[in-house]
């Protein structure tokens, strides 16, 4: 591993294209139709390295238990590519240069919102949270919400009832989706000491709580639709969209044979069904401007 593809491995840049994608539909909406195409650059730019840098401390902060996951051992801190007194000068750098990017090119609120991401995500979640609860993704999960909040400010300035209901939906997205790569990977949270609640909790609870947050994102989702005033065909669009996303978790039963299959499934849909709600935003925001 080259120095520069571990410092590219500490942003986990995988996991960023998701806040990525959630962030274009917010500014569009915020603008109203298509934005400046600077300001959106911008605002992409500073969010991965907003992101990256919460990362990067995230692994800095777990890099023991890193090593105890077969999943995480190839970090680059694990490796030794990277030590973790050069991983947390590279997240201080980058967190406080996406600060900068932000304040400079956008607004204060962005710049606000950007810093409390940061610091929600190192310390509520990966410090408080993950090691001691089984909830911890779905409240440290909100960090994740974030950049559609930031995306809406980066343009206004302000935030209304429409980047609420997006970071709902989010909220309500991410458990089902975190739980699903879980669920593949509960002996190593188990190994490593990490109450991740498919491995401690029974699979009917899990599943039951996949289907509570499931539903929840599409109503929230529908929500959305309303509140932005975005045209009817796009609300159905939506409910179909939740329709598929709920049909798969009907296939996951506690006692099936295939149940690690089944949620590996509902994991790689769940990124297919937020991308489309995201591109589905952007296309009715742009047709109705």
């Amino acid at each position: 591993m080259t120095t520069l593809r571990a410092y590219i491995d500490l942003m986990k840049l995988r996991v960023v294209e998701l806040l990525v994608i959630t962030t274009v539909p917010a500014v569009v909406l915020a603008e109203g139709g298509f934005p400046s195409l600077s300001l959106l650059a911008w605002v992409l730019f500073g969010g991965t390295l907003a992101a990256g840098s919460a990362n990067a401390f995230n692994m800095v902060i777990e890099s023991e238990r890193d090593k105890l996951m077969k999943r995480t051992a190839k970090r680059p801190i694990v490796t030794g590519a990277v030590t973790r007194t050069q991983a947390t000068i590279f997240a201080i750098a980058i967190g406080l240069l996406s600060l900068a990017i932000f304040y400079i090119f956008t607004t204060v609120l962005a710049t606000v919102l950007t810093a409390v991401a940061i610091a929600y995500y190192v310390v509520i979640y990966t410090i408080a949270l993950k090691p001691n609860t089984s909830q911890n993704i779905v409240w440290g999960g909100a960090a994740g919400c974030m950049p559609v909040l930031i995306g809406w400010a980066a343009v206004t300035n302000s935030l209304t009832l429409v980047p609420v209901a997006f970071f709902l939906v989010i909220f309500f997205w991410t458990p089902p989706h975190f739980w699903a790569l879980a669920i593949k990977y509960k002996d190593d949270y188990s190994a490593a000491g990490i109450p991740m609640l498919p491995s401690v909790a029974t699979r009917a609870n899990v599943i039951g709580q996949m289907w509570f947050h499931t539903i929840a994102m599409v109503t929230c989702s529908t929500a959305l639709i309303q509140l932005a005033e975005l045209p009817v065909w796009s609300l159905m669009a939506t409910v179909a969209l939740g329709a598929v996303f709920t049909f798969q978790l009907f296939a996951l039963k506690e006692n099936s044979d295939n149940y690690n299959k089944v949620a590996g499934g509902i994991f790689h849909w769940s990124i297919t069904y937020l991308t489309l709600l995201s591109i589905l935003l952007v296309v009715a925001q742009l047709l109705s401007a």
